[in-house]
């Protein structure tokens, strides 16, 4: 089912990825559990298309205006869209985001099959400085785990004045807040598994572009890489992403007062929030973004270990690594070793969830003084 031109947001969520209308005609579209199809079709074999996949591209495609690809893991779809880069291609990234992403870019560029040149995605100067020769700009905004935001509007006008391709990593703000693609990028990024699957029981990622030829070559990519989503995790991240809007926007909210209060907290070193009047990214954030997203960090005055025990202490807040579920969780990033060294020891990354707030309040407050 296509949404109508005019629909908002919420309702496409609800709306697209339906079986055509008609009596006794289903609801939900079936899980498509095939490997193997009769020739003379247009899907071929079980590892080119899916009907499952379908319906979840289309939902995800209306979101951010461009055709869509899922993959078996964000990593995945990630991966897909360095393949298709020329050896030696130059890659100007951000020298913070999620861990993988700079752990691969490390890989790729100690290597030499890609040059990367490591900016601060958040100084337009710097970031336009090394955009001559680029390939690709690869923007990851906000940042993962300190939530700075990059000028995507100016950014994504100058790169492609130079002929640079753009992908933007949308997963931290969801086209709830933003849509790069309208703005210009080439590709958008989600990690499915966080705010569109929601309920932390699916891996699975995506890609959307609204050019033709560039999503038919990263549809090879996927093809003869090999990354692509099981049926019945597609599934899911369709039934998940039906009340995506209404998760985020109370989500959303929450962080929003957690980060005042947690602000006002003496133990408490520095918030990282958008939303913050006082947040060094919230000029840029209220610029362009419809929200400054679910997702906050904090530095603590004490060190990494009293960070962890925050994180051990909490009873309604889960101490485990991810984000974008219906319940909140939080971790001191640093005990990664693949975590950026920007990052200080004691900063503590908290995805809000759908719990009441005061709830999670209460629970924060005892962490601290646990610590």
């Amino acid at each position: 089912m296509s949404p109508k031109k005019d629909l908002r947001l919420d309702t496409i969520a609800i709306s697209v990825g339906r079986p055509p209308h008609g009596p006794d005609a289903p609801l939900n579209p079936p899980i498509a559990l095939s490997s193997t199809f009769h020739a003379g079709g247009g899907v071929g074999y079980g590892r080119y298309g899916n009907e499952t996949w379908s319906a979840l591209e289309s939902a995800i495609g209306a979101f951010e205006h461009g055709s869509t690809l899922v993959f078996s893991s964000g990593m995945a779809a990630i991966s897909a869209v360095f393949s298709i880069l020329p050896i030696g291609a130059v890659v100007t990234a951000s020298h913070q985001g999620y861990s993988g992403v700079m752990t691969l870019l490390g890989s790729l560029h100690t290597s030499g099959k890609i040059e990367v040149r490591f900016v601060d995605i958040s100084n337009t100067e710097e970031v336009l400085t090394a955009l001559p020769g680029t390939a690709l700009l690869w923007v990851e905004s906000p940042t993962n785990p300190t939530l700075s935001v990059a000028d995507l509007p100016r950014l994504i006008s100058a790169a492609k004045a130079q002929g640079c391709g753009v992908a933007v990593d949308n997963t931290f703000a969801t086209p709830l807040v933003q849509q790069p693609l309208l703005m210009g990028a080439d590709i958008v990024v989600h990690s499915v598994t966080k705010y569109f699957a929601g309920h932390s029981d699916v891996v699975m990622g995506s890609l959307s572009t609204a050019d033709p030829a560039l999503l038919a070559r990263l549809e090879d990519a996927r093809k003869f890489g090999g990354g692509i989503p099981g049926p019945f995790e597609a599934w899911l991240a369709l039934r998940g992403l039906r009340t995506f809007p209404l998760r985020f926007e109370r989500a959303q909210e929450s962080a929003m007062e957690i980060a005042r209060r947690l602000s006002a907290h003496p133990k408490v070193a520095e918030v990282h929030y958008p939303g913050l009047p006082d947040d060094p990214n919230h000029v840029r954030a209220a610029s362009f973004m419809k929200g400054f997203g679910a997702v906050l960090s904090f530095s603590l005055h004490a060190g990494a270990a009293q960070a962890d025990k925050v994180c051990e202490s909490s009873s309604v807040i889960t101490y485990a690594t991810s984000l974008g579920g219906i319940e909140s969780l939080w971790e001191r990033r640093r005990r990664w070793a693949n975590e950026s060294v920007s990052v200080p020891e004691s900063l503590i990354r908290l995805s809000v969830g759908c719990e009441n707030v005061e709830d999670l309040w209460e629970d924060i407050l005892q962490s601290l003084e646990n610590a």
